[in-house]
């Protein structure tokens, strides 16, 4: 669609992303970009939006008032451009992550870049913006998207090279060391090969796992990268990994069945601490698996939580009134998160940003505070050997 498409939701959104603080103060060319490349160059047609019971679309072509209103739902909102099976399988992400996570890439003119995961194209298009022609490659492991995205970049007159395949599993097209990784889908652990192409000194920006993203330094030798968590968001999972447990009572309902409670106990916690973002953190990185839902019950907030697998646990107001935590399953998943609970407490309830993750060869590790002396929690199950 044409450039002058929409400037009034551009304006508003530029305006909200001033309101909110959302432009980065260190990288003053993301606002540039942004007006040179609006997200609508980049979107389909066609967008999904959510009516509480399912995805419906949402065509430029019939209702392009609602379109643009889906595409700038706000700083915060991503807009949905593709379903599988039902469910979003691409997006043209929040445009308030977008900044950040390409502010913390600290991204500067003549570098190289890997754009991980092409989507419609506009992250790489950004990156190029500023990085300058052909220095940017992107990977996408459907085709259709990949077409799309080559499309939308040639009309915008930037010279960026999109490859199909999985930046899961492999090196940068062309091969070499790329100065930037800049990842728009959630890996639990970070695969070597992505560090393996970054030379030493350069950065990592990857959505971690179910939640947050990270900014990774690749060390001298490259044999190391560990950086700080730079943020709170929700991605889309890799597609060629395993996939991610759904969220919501929906997907609870799944793991528990018609399953009665195999053990319950009244909690001296209250569970509408659950709304604090910082222990949603902290649970997340002690139980990465464990998949956390809150709802309003007609007594009182209650907490669902599944593996994905078998193991379920809810907390809930009993008869009393008092919080009661019921599960079942093979791992008794609600104590997991009750001990991780306690042990935020004792480390003195920390913020997100007070977490990072170090990235080895053999091993992968979250820690908190410090990357040497800080506690330590194993990513992928593998902590390094004792010194």
């Amino acid at each position: 669609m044409g450039d002058d498409a929409g400037p009034g939701c551009r304006s508003a959104l530029d305006a909200e992303m001033e309101r909110a603080g959302a432009w980065p103060e260190d990288s003053p060319w993301l606002r540039e970009a942004f007006t040179a490349l609006p997200r609508e160059r980049f979107a389909p047609g066609r967008l999904w939006r959510w009516d509480g019971w399912a995805y419906v679309p949402v065509e430029l072509s019939g209702d392009p008032d609602g379109w643009l209103a889906e595409l700038y739902a706000g700083l915060h909102e991503p807009a949905v451009t593709q379903l599988s099976g039902g469910l979003p399988s691409s997006s043209l992400s929040a445009p308030s992550v977008v900044a950040d996570m390409l502010d913390s890439l600290r991204l500067e003119p003549g570098q190289r870049v890997w754009d991980v995961g092409t989507g419609q194209g506009w992250t790489a298009a950004l990156a190029a913006w500023r990085a300058g022609p052909g220095l940017v490659v992107s990977t996408e492991v459907d085709e259709r998207l990949a077409a799309f995205a080559r499309g939308r970049l040639a009309a915008a007159g930037l010279d960026v090279e999109v490859v199909v395949g999985d930046g899961t599993a492999g090196g940068p097209p062309g091969g070499g060391r790329v100065d930037r990784l800049h990842a728009t889908y959630a890996v639990e652990a970070v695969p070597w090969s992505w560090v393996a192409a970054v030379r030493p000194g350069g950065r990592i920006v990857y959505p971690w796992g179910r939640l947050g993203y990270v900014a990774l330094t690749v060390g001298e030798g490259g044999r190391v990268a560990h950086g700080w968590v730079h943020g709170l968001a929700q991605f889309m999972g890799d597609r060629t990994g395993p996939a991610q447990a759904g969220t919501g009572r929906s997907a609870y309902a799944a793991v528990r069945g018609d399953a009665e409670p195999e053990t319950s106990r009244v909690l001296d916690r209250d569970p509408a601490a659950l709304e604090d973002w910082n222990l949603r953190f902290a649970l997340r990185v002690a139980a990465p698996d464990a998949v956390l839902s809150t709802e309003q019950g007609a007594d009182g907030p209650v907490v669902l939580v599944h593996d994905g697998d078998r193991s379920w646990a809810e907390v809930g107001p009993g008869a009393d009134g008092r919080p009661v935590l019921w599960q079942g399953g093979p791992r008794r998943l609600g104590d997991e998160l009750m001990l991780a609970w306690a042990q935020w407490d004792g480390l003195g309830r920390p913020g997100l940003y007070d977490y990072g993750v170090t990235v080895t060869p053999d091993a992968q590790w979250a820690w908190q505070g410090d990357p040497q002396d800080g506690p330590r929690w194993p990513i992928g199950g593998r902590l390094p050997a004792a010194r």
